[in-house]
């Protein structure tokens, strides 16, 4: 069982900063592909960025894209999401998930994930 846990969630003004961490355990991190997903109250789960296995292929929502990066170290077992820029509308509980893949393909869906940690607050006030 893959154990994943976020940190660094708070609250921010608009155009402030936040890195997000993600830390893993239980499991050899790097077999899986990970992905930085959010909801905001009364929406659904989104995926915000997703990096493979080895972090040399990422995506990112349109939203996002150019603000937020996520990055990886195996040797830490944490993913990262780098926030800059950010703007109200970035409000919203942050996971990270994990899936099983020595590929080098980036998941979209909720569904493709099968480990996800408990989530951290993020708040951008105006």
């Amino acid at each position: 069982q893959l154990q994943l846990v976020e940190s660094g969630g708070g609250l921010v003004q608009a155009g402030g900063s936040l890195r997000l961490s993600c830390a893993a355990s239980g499991r050899t991190f790097s077999n899986y592909a990970m992905g930085w997903f959010r909801q905001a109250p009364g929406k659904d789960r989104e995926l915000v960025g997703a990096i493979s296995w080895s972090g040399d292929n990422t995506r990112y929502a349109v939203s996002v894209k150019g603000r937020f990066t996520v990055s990886r170290d195996n040797a830490k077992n944490t993913v990262y999401l780098q926030m800059n820029s950010l703007k109200p509308e970035d409000t919203a509980v942050y996971y990270c998930a994990a899936k099983p893949s020595r590929y080098s393909g980036i998941y979209y869906w909720t569904s493709d994930y099968d480990y996800w940690g408990q989530g951290t607050q993020v708040t951008v006030s105006s």
